[in-house]
């Protein structure tokens, strides 16, 4: 039989001049607050040293590769993976101490997470809240969901939690959702535990803390869930190493994951993925030792960076420094680092209390060596 081709019917012609243009059909169909939107950039690092994600700088052993390969090599490609993970939740309930009463729901990265939070709870009315500068999909995917986003402004001179303005945020606004980054990122510092018991407490829906950067700091509220009926806690494994995989955890009661589970997409969670993890887990070990080696070079770094006329780094308990750099002249230091092959994170104009601000990720010490020197050159 031969194959189906579209023909033309007599007698119908179409009037192009008629149809509508198709800037007048995204007008009408594309809600307006998402064309005020503008994509999730990310910029190209082919060739560069690339410090501006967040990212583990260690790979993996060859033998442990070959390892991992071989676990691949069974997984049923033709198959759905597991729904819910069995394996992966397993894993992380062993490798992170997650308390035995305390479900685990799994994303495809956090940022599913925090999606499918705002999804479950969205309404008329209701209402995100976050600290700012915060990070940035807090406020995009409240907006994806149709809910207020409500900014919460740290102190300027150290970004810490201006504690009244935030109880009183709270009290005005009554937001469905609060999202606490902890450590905070694009800041590094770790809030005030004592501030965000006293947020926890005041907050008349959920609180989610974000604990992204949960290996490089020795605090977390995971081991107090439950103290709270408000409280769950976001993790994901992209900035221990395994950034390529795309998974994200959140831990909670059983009752409030299973509420948002239901806005969850069907095998959310690819069987590679399912299948790396796990065995990555198993080894944890490995990248716990590249944690602290991550920790022994910010201490570095900082204290480097710190040494820099004009340079000003604030204290991180993440695997990144936000520096300020001198006035005017971050633009032209983002460019000329650019130009020697490093590529930074560039906040100038992002928020106003980010002018001249600049963020590197803390790489491995032969990359924070040719940062350095670069840096030097373009502020001296």
């Amino acid at each position: 039989m031969a194959p189906w081709v579209p023909v033309s019917r007599p007698g119908v012609r179409r009037n192009l001049s008629l149809a509508m243009p198709m800037h007048d059909l995204i007008d009408r169909l594309i809600r307006s607050d998402i064309r005020a939107l503008a994509a999730y950039h990310v910029p190209d690092h082919a060739g560069m040293i690339k410090l501006d994600a967040m990212e583990n700088p260690y790979g993996w052993p060859e033998t442990l590769k070959s390892e991992w390969l071989e676990v691949l090599r069974a997984v049923a490609l033709n198959r759905y993976p597991e729904p819910q993970g069995p394996a992966v939740q397993a894993a992380l309930r062993e490798a992170m101490e997650i308390p035995s009463e305390m479900a685990v729901l799994l994303g495809n990265g956090s940022d599913e997470l925090i999606q499918m939070l705002a999804l479950a709870v969205a309404g008329p009315g209701r209402k995100v809240l976050s600290l700012e500068p915060g990070f940035v999909m807090y406020r995009m995917i409240a907006r994806f969901a149709g809910m207020e986003y409500v900014g919460v402004p740290l102190r300027p001179e150290d970004f810490s939690v201006d504690l009244p303005a935030v109880l009183e945020a709270i009290e005005r606004e009554q937001p469905a959702l609060v999202f606490l980054a902890y450590p905070n990122n694009p800041t590094g510092n770790r809030f005030d535990a004592d501030d965000v018991v006293c947020m926890i407490e005041a907050a008349p829906g959920l609180v989610i803390v974000d604990e992204a950067y949960a290996p490089f700091t020795d605090c977390s509220f995971l081991a107090l869930l439950g103290d709270w009926p408000n409280l769950l806690v976001l993790r994901t494994l992209s900035k221990m190493g395994l950034a390529g995989l795309r998974l994200g955890y959140l831990v909670g009661p059983q009752v409030w994951l299973d509420e948002i589970d239901k806005v969850r997409l069907p095998y959310n969670i690819n069987a590679l993925t399912q299948a790396s993890a796990a065995f990555a887990l198993r080894h944890k070990s490995l990248l716990d030792a590249q944690a602290q080696a991550i920790r022994a070079e910010r201490h570095n770094l900082l204290a480097a960076l710190s040494s820099l006329d004009g340079v000003h780094p604030y204290p991180s308990e993440a695997n990144f420094i936000l520096f300020r750099a001198p006035k005017g002249r971050t633009d032209a230091i983002f460019s000329g680092l650019q130009g020697e092959g490093i590529l930074i994170k560039n906040l100038n104009g992002s928020h106003p209390m980010l002018e001249d601000c600049l963020r590197v990720t803390v790489g491995r010490a032969e990359e924070n060596a040719v940062f350095l020197s670069a840096l030097t050159g373009l502020v001296s």
